[in-house]
C-alpha cells in the first residue's frame, strides 16, 4: 500500500485560499451566507465586441435588419443580471437594487465596449451578476449582427472593480 506524503509548507507562507463552493469531500455546495451582514456591494464588469468598421457603422446608423442593436443588448444584459442565479449554479438569488449597462461604440476597435454596473445591499457580492450582464449583452450584439458578419469576436470579459463585503475593494490593473 502506497503511503501519501504531504509536502511541507514553506515557513512564513500564507495558506492558499480554499474554494468556497467545495465541501470537505469535494462536492459542490452553495455557500451559507446567512451569518454575513448585509452591506452595500457594487461590481463593474466589461467586455468588447470586435467587428469590421462597416458593421459598426450599420449599428450606429440604426439600420441593422433586426432593429436597435444597442438598445436590445442593453435590455438583454439587465435581464441577464437579474437571472444570474438561474444560469450559474450555486449563485444566490439577489434582490438587485441597480443594474446599468453602458454600450459605447468605439471606432478604434472597431466595435463596442460593454460595461455593466450592478449594486445590491446584501450578504454576498454581485460580481457574477455584472459578468453575466456583460456576457449576455455581448452575445446579443453578436446575434443581431451575425447575418452581416459572422467573424465578430467577443473579447476581454472581466471584472473591472468591486466594492463591499469582507474581502474589501478590488480594482483591475
Amino acid at each position: 500500500m502506497a503511503k501519501t506524503v504531504k509536502a511541507a509548507k514553506p515557513p512564513g507562507k500564507a495558506p492558499s485560499p480554499a474554494l468556497t463552493h467545495m465541501g470537505a469531500t469535494g462536492e459542490a455546495r452553495m455557500v451559507d451566507v446567512s451569518e454575513k451582514p448585509a452591506t452595500e456591494r457594487v461590481a463593474v464588469a466589461e467586455g468588447r465586441v470586435v467587428m469590421k468598421k462597416a458593421t459598426l457603422a450599420l449599428i450606429e446608423s440604426g439600420n441593422a435588419k433586426k432593429g436597435d442593436v444597442l438598445g436590445t443588448a442593453r435590455i438583454a444584459g439587465i435581464m441577464a443580471a437579474k437571472r444570474t442565479s438561474e444560469l450559474i449554479p450555486l449563485c444566490h438569488p439577489l434582490a438587485l437594487s441597480k443594474v446599468t449597462l453602458d454600450i459605447t461604440p468605439d471606432a478604434k476597435l472597431p466595435g463596442c465596449i460593454v460595461r455593466a454596473t450592478v449594486k445590491v445591499s446584501g450578504p454576498t457580492g454581485v460580481e457574477m451578476e455584472a459578468l453575466t450582464a456583460v456576457s449576455v449583452a455581448c452575445l446579443t450584439i453578436y446575434d443581431m449582427i451575425k447575418a452581416v458578419e459572422r467573424g465578430v469576436r467577443i473579447d476581454g470579459v472581466r471584472l473591472i472593480a468591486k466594492s463591499g463585503g469582507k474581502s474589501g475593494d478590488y480594482v483591475a490593473d
